[in-house]
Formats: structure tokens, sequence, C-alpha cells
């Protein structure tokens, strides 16, 4: 077994190293996606509002230091606002702290999935160069042969890694996208509540 998978990552490495100095850039490229991916999705999920029932949440507004976890905590912060001016003013504070920056990551990481293919077919480019050097320059023997197998090895092995990066990316992407928008529908309507309750209490108060 332990062969088995030492064999593997070496013709992994042998096949990895084939591919040429693309093969750097494309790793570091993948390294950035799925990092920032699963730095989104971790910090998207660690907000718990996904576990918070509209009950909850109705009855964390009435009394805001009942409010538990992230989303108690952002209650708490909103029902602090004496008027419907300034809970609007706290609400562009939170989307300005939890909103922006996953936008911002989001935008990294789409221009990183975009470029991996570009990548992929910049490594093709030389690829075919080395082997067009190897066929103008060589003298037909084993000597060239190996040189022209190498460049279009190298051709093939960072088109099809960029496709396999970008691929997978895309996919991960579009989920993040579709949990953050969620997570900004959560917001809106955490908005449109609290302003109700806010509404409600101002006029109380005019009334006594």
């Amino acid at each position: 077994m332990d062969l088995s998978l030492q064999e593997f990552w070496k013709q992994t490495l042998t096949i990895w190293g084939s591919g040429g100095w693309a093969m750097y850039a494309l790793a570091a490229d993948a390294f950035i996606i799925f990092y920032m991916g699963f730095s989104i999705f971790s910090r998207i999920r660690a907000k718990g509002y996904l576990y918070v029932s509209e009950k909850k949440m109705k009855r964390w507004i009435k009394a805001p230091e009942k409010g538990r976890g992230p989303v108690g905590k952002m209650i708490r912060f909103v029902m602090g606002a004496r008027d419907l001016d300034e809970i609007g003013i706290f609400f562009d504070e939170l989307n300005q702290t939890e909103i922006a920056p996953v936008n911002r990551d989001l935008k990294v990481m789409q221009t990183c999935v975009s470029i991996a293919p570009l990548m992929g077919l910049l490594g093709t480019v030389t690829g075919m160069l080395s082997t067009f050097a190897a066929l103008a320059g060589g003298s037909g023997g084993d000597k060239t042969m190996g040189m022209v197998a190498g460049g279009i090895s190298e051709a093939l092995i960072t088109t099809e890694t960029g496709l396999l990066i970008a691929l997978p990316g895309l996919i991960f992407q579009y989920k993040l996208a579709r949990e953050h928008a969620q997570y900004k529908a959560f917001l809106a309507h955490l908005q449109t509540v609290c302003s109700q309750r806010i509404y409600k209490e101002t006029l109380k108060k005019d009334a006594a």
C-alpha cells in the first residue's frame, strides 16, 4: 500500500514537472482559489443564521439581551438604535463589516478561476514553441524526438491542468455566491423586522 502510494506520488510529480514553469503558476492559482473558497464558506457558515428560526429571531428582537451567537450579537447592535434613521445607519455599518469583505474575496476568487484556463493556454503556447524549436534545430535523432515529445507533453498537461482547476473552482464559486446571496437576503429580512419593531416602539412613545 505504502509502495503504491509512493509510486503514485512519484508519477504525479513526474507528470507535474513535465508541464514546465506554467504548472507552478497553476499550483499557486489553485491554492488561492480553494483557500479563499474554504475561507469564505467557513465565514458564512459561522454566522449561524441558518439555525435561527423566524420565531426565535423575532423573540430576540423583542428582547435583544436574550440573543445568542453571531445573530444575537447583530440584533443587540442594531436594536440599540433609537429611531428609523439610526437603525438604517447601523445596518449600513453591519453591511460594511459583514457583506463587503465577502464580496471582495468572491471577486478575487472569480478572477483566479478565470485566469486558470488562460495560464493553461500560455503553457500550451510555450510547449508548442519548444516543440517547433526542437524540430527546427534538431538533427532528427532520438534527442530531437525526445525534445518534441517534451514540448507536446508540456502543451497538453498545462491545458488539462488549467481546465481541471477552473471547472471545480467555477462550481465552488457558484455555490459560495448562492450562500452569500442567501445571507444577504437574511440580513435584508432582519433589517425589515427590526425596523418594524423600532417603528412600533416609536409610535408607542409618541402616543404616551
